[in-house]
Parts: structure tokens; C-alpha cells; sequence
């Protein structure tokens, strides 16, 4: 089923491609990836014509698709999987969470991050709370996706966040130098904010370590 899937989409991509749109596509992720020139609308087509009409996978059939699409150069491919991913996060099991590291670790930039930590793995990690060690193992790392991975991973919590955690990690990577861990500082605490708007002012307030950058994104909507 993985490899049907992966040829419909292989199809719809290619049929989709617009070399036009390619270089502008490369150049906004700094020429780190090739690009079909497929824009997300698009490859959102080309996902659901791909999956009408197969059954819904399984976790095997999803390690092997998404690995599969990693293996690919061009980034639509990647995209597609997360959509996907994202779609059927509910059948993934904690061993998945090897699959979902090395998707993080590989061909890694922020936008793939950012729906793999949010939409993949905070779901996992909420059904089995068993896997908290491993976040609490990421962000005490030193590979800096699985840093902003474990900060971002609750960002869909809601009330269901674990504040004293969010804090944490927080706290212990607010002298991160890299803009990314305190891009995802400032926005984990921005996005908490919508929740306990006072208990992120007391933090901020009780962290002089935070970046500049992670303070003005945390505070950006509190006024």
C-alpha cells in the first residue's frame, strides 16, 4: 500500500511540477533543497487524490512512506509525507518515535520541524506519556532540531500543556545562541499565553536569561 500511495504521488507531483516556480521556492529556503515547483495547495491536491479511494495505513505503511519521500531530493515529497503523517498521527505507537527523530535529525529546516514536533510527535507523547523522558532527553541534547522539537512539541496542548515542563525547557535553553531554539522559546510561550497569559508574564518576568528575541515573541500579544 506504501508503494502505491508513493507512486500516485510521485505522479501527481510530477504532473503538478512548475519549473517556474522552483527557483523562487529553493532560494526561500536558502538553496538547501531541490524543489518541483509544486506550491503547498498543490501538493494538499495531490495528497488527497493520491489516498482516495486506498485504505487508511498502518504505522509500518507510514515509516515506509515517509522514509521513502525523505530519500527523495525534491521537498514536495517530504511535504506530502507530513501531510499524510499529520492525517493518520492517531495509529502511531511510541516505537514510532525512532522514525519521527530521524525525520527531525534528516534534511532538517524549520518548516519540516514544525509540523513534525506539533503535529507527529506532541500527539504521540499525549497518548503515551511515557515518551516525556524522551523529549526530556532531546531538549538536554545538544543536536539543535530535537531542541526546538521537544520546546514545540506541546504546542497544540492547549489547557492539557504541562506548563512546568514548557518552563523548563525553556529556562534551560534560554542562553541557547542558535535563532531557532529562541524563535521556538518565544513562540512555545506566545502560544501558552493564549492559555495562562500570567503565569508567561511571571516567567519572562523570573528568566532575565531569555534571549531578546524569545522575550518580545513570548510577550508579542500580551500587551
Amino acid at each position: 500500500m506504501a508503494q502505491q500511495l508513493l507512486a500516485r504521488l510521485e505522479a501527481g507531483l510530477t504532473a503538478a511540477a512548475d519549473p517556474d516556480r522552483a527557483p523562487a521556492m529553493r532560494a526561500y529556503l536558502r538553496d538547501q533543497f531541490a524543489f518541483l515547483g509544486v506550491p503547498n495547495p498543490g501538493v494538499r491536491a495531490v495528497v488527497r487524490a493520491a489516498e482516495a479511494g486506498l485504505p487508511a495505513p498502518g504505522q509500518d505503511q507510514l515509516r515506509e512512506l515517509a522514509l521513502a519521500c525523505w530519500q527523495r531530493p525534491e521537498r514536495e515529497y517530504q511535504y506530502a509525507a507530513l501531510l499524510v503523517l499529520r492525517r493518520h498521527a492517531k495509529v502511531l505507537r511510541p516505537d514510532f518515535l525512532d522514525t519521527a527523530r530521524h525525520l527531525i535529525v534528516t534534511k532538517s529546516w524549520w518548516e519540516t520541524v514544525d509540523t513534525i514536533a506539533p503535529h507527529v510527535v506532541g500527539p504521540m507523547v499525549a497518548r503515551h506519556p511515557e515518551l516525556v523522558a524522551a523529549m526530556d532527553g532531546w531538549n538536554a541534547g545538544d543536536q539543535l532540531w530535537l531542541i526546538r522539537a521537544s520546546i514545540l512539541h506541546q504546542l497544540a496542548y492547549g489547557r492539557a500543556t504541562d506548563a512546568g515542563r514548557l518552563f523548563g525547557y525553556c529556562a534551560a535553553r534560554a542562553g541557547h545562541p542558535d535563532f531557532f531554539v529562541r524563535k521556538a522559546i518565544g513562540w512555545a510561550l506566545r502560544q501558552h499565553a493564549r492559555t495562562d497569559p500570567d503565569a508567561v508574564r511571571a516567567f519572562v518576568a523570573a528568566t532575565p536569561q531569555l534571549s531578546g528575541l524569545s522575550r518580545r515573541e513570548a510577550l508579542k500579544h500580551l500587551g
